[in-house]
């Protein structure tokens, strides 16, 4: 339920491997949400200061630290949370090339060249040329393929305790990411932000590629 296997797979895949085992609500730190009315008055010389969706953030690192936490208790210390979407995924489809796994998981090629990159560092992957000479094509390594329906187990076990979770909650964060999106997409978070930096006398005077 890692924040990024959910930003890779593009779904509500909110646990860490889970993009695993999701923590006590204890363990995770909490952080009181920002003040929903603010003076101009009383915004910060730093405005990095503030931010509404920090905690958001912080909750989903917080519960990927517990995913790794779970790791490092059986023996897998250096395996990071947000490696195990790829490596479960290979051992499901089987060797791709980096193109064809990027695809798969919504990531951009150059992003999935860096991540393997470290996965193969690590000892995770291996690379071989494909049947194409310029593509290389990206398989487990053995210490991967003896974890890999281990780490599918842990993913599945996250996303149960994920659906356990949200009926403990008014408003579960599926459904706030649903209600998001639909809101985004009657006006875009770009227009949004551009319509704001129109009234801001510093933002105004820098060149424009607008047509």
């Amino acid at each position: 339920m890692t924040a990024d296997r959910a930003n890779e797979t593009g779904q509500t895949d909110l646990a860490g491997s889970a993009e695993a085992a999701v923590p006590a609500v204890s363990a995770v730190s909490a952080e009181p949400a920002e003040p929903a009315e603010a003076s101009e008055a009383a915004e910060p010389a730093d405005p990095t200061e503030r931010s509404r969706w920090r905690p958001v953030f912080r909750l989903l690192s917080d519960m990927d630290d517990e995913i790794a936490r779970i790791y490092a208790e059986n023996g897998l210390d250096d395996l990071k949370p947000s490696w195990v979407l790829e490596i479960v995924r290979l051992h499901v489809r089987g060797p791709m090339t980096i193109a064809d796994l990027a695809r798969s998981v919504n990531r951009t090629h150059s992003a999935m060249s860096q991540k393997i990159a470290a996965m193969r560092a690590a000892g995770w992957v291996e690379t071989a040329r494909g049947a194409d000479a310029r593509a290389k094509v990206i398989a487990l390594a053995p210490k991967a393929e003896r974890v890999a329906e281990k780490l599918a187990a842990e993913w599945r076990a996250t996303e149960a305790t994920i659906t356990e979770l949200e009926t403990e909650l008014p408003y579960p964060l599926t459904r706030v990411a649903a209600d998001i999106r639909a809101a985004l997409a009657r006006r875009s978070f770009h227009d949004r932000i551009t319509d704001r930096l129109k009234n801001d006398h510093t933002w105004a005077g820098l060149p424009s590629r607008q047509p």
